[in-house]
Formats: C-alpha cells, sequence, structure tokens
C-alpha cells in the first residue's frame, strides 16, 4: 500500500464523490505508463528440473546484460488500449509529441461515438506542463482527469486505477511466466500478453467497472486506505 500524506485524505474524498456522482465510467479511460526489465519476477514453476537423482542444477537469476522496455497502456471500458512502446526516458517533450503525434492511431479502434465523449485520465509528472495541458484543454476540453486538470486526480491514488490494480500486475504476470534472453523477446512477450488481456473483454469491463465500488470503499474510509476492506 502506497503511504498517504496528510494533504491527500480530501483530495481523494472529492474525486470520490465526483466519479461516484457522475455514473459514467464507460466513457472514462485510464491511462499509465510502466517498466519491464529482463529481473522481472519469474515464474519458478517453469524453472524447475526433474531428475532421479540430485542434477546439481543451478537457475540463472541475476544477468550481465540488462535491459529494460517502458510501456504506455490505456483502458477504456471494456478494451485495451496500446501497448505503446516509449523509447528511452520519459520527458515533458517526449510525453507531448507521444499525445500530439501516437495517441490518436491508438484510439482509431475506439468507436467515434465514444471517443468524441470520453475522459482522459493520466497522473503524475511530466503530464501536468503547461504544454500538455494546452493540449489536453484543446483536446479533451473540460473532460480530462490529472494534476492541474478540469477534474484533479489525487495524487497517490493508484488503488483507484484499473491499470494499478488490475492490468499491469496481470500484464506482467504472463510476460514474466518465462524467462527471455533479449530486448526483442521482451518485446514480443509484452505484445503476445496484451494480446490475451484485450480479448478477455468481460475481465477488463469487470475490472473498470470496479472503479465506482473503489471510489465508494475509499469515501467510507474517510479518504484513507482501504483496500484492506475489500
Amino acid at each position: 500500500m502506497q503511504h498517504l500524506g496528510p494533504g491527500d485524505l480530501a483530495a481523494r474524498l472529492n474525486f470520490c464523490t465526483w466519479l461516484n456522482g457522475s455514473r459514467q465510467l464507460h466513457r472514462y479511460m485510464f491511462t499509465d505508463e510502466t517498466q519491464f526489465n529482463r529481473d522481472g519476477v519469474n515464474n519458478t514453476h517453469n524453472s524447475h528440473v526433474w531428475r532421479d537423482e540430485n542434477p546439481h542444477a543451478t537457475v540463472e537469476s541475476n544477468f550481465q546484460q540488462r535491459f529494460s522496455v517502458n510501456v504506455w497502456c490505456a483502458v477504456l471500458d471494456d478494451q485495451l488500449i496500446g501497448p505503446f512502446i516509449l523509447e528511452g526516458r520519459l520527458t515533458v517533450e517526449e510525453y507531448l509529441r507521444f499525445l500530439q503525434e501516437k495517441l490518436l492511431q491508438l484510439l482509431e479502434d475506439v468507436p467515434l461515438d465514444k471517443r468524441s465523449r470520453m475522459y482522459f485520465q493520466h497522473d503524475g509528472a511530466p503530464h501536468s506542463s503547461r504544454g500538455v495541458r494546452n493540449f489536453l484543454n484543446y483536446r479533451f476540453a473540460g473532460r480530462w482527469i490529472g494534476r492541474c486538470g478540469p477534474h484533479h486526480w489525487p495524487a497517490r491514488s493508484r488503488d483507484l486505477s484499473p491499470l494499478d490494480y488490475c492490468v499491469w500486475g496481470w500484464l506482467k504476470e504472463l510476460v514474466y511466466n518465462v524467462k527471455v534472453a533479449t530486448r526483442d523477446e521482451l518485446l514480443g512477450h509484452i505484445l503476445d500478453a496484451a494480446d490475451h488481456i484485450r480479448n478477455s473483454q468481460l475481465k477488463l469491463l469487470r475490472a473498470t467497472r470496479a472503479v465506482h465500488n473503489r471510489a465508494a470503499a475509499c469515501f467510507a474510509a474517510g479518504g484513507g486506505i482501504f483496500e484492506n476492506q475489500l
């Protein structure tokens, strides 16, 4: 669980009140980035060596060659959008370029009617830069959720995002099911795992619709930690 600061409780209460008052979860697109690396937690059941006698075998867990992949994904109702591979460090300039040049391409499979009315959610730096805010005010006027946005996303609230409480763990469990030796293999596992999740629409829908119950539980906890009560 993430530590909450003194000012976080009121912000979380305000957001949960607004969210449960809107009742339009099918229109909210939650977005986030995460990192996959070679040293991710693997399923050790796939690392067993079976012999009639002790084989004195070892399983490599630390590698000389290290690599990682930064991944952006979004969830909108029962749709997984992405993944999109973010090359290098995510700077303000790179994030703005992504929004301007790549986001609309990633949304091509979203029906136009839903796309024209959806809310865009993100959090954290570099998401709150002036250039990013100006773009979102133009593209999602009054319909984006984030720091300094028309609808404020409370800091340290991963427990309210379906990407954090469901999709990332699900994706990483599939990706790290077997070990990889190269960055290309890791990319292949990420894309294959995303396709599996994309086709699991009922589970995605349950994950996004759970936001309302979580917001209600957060409100009942006075904006505090609530997952231990679910």
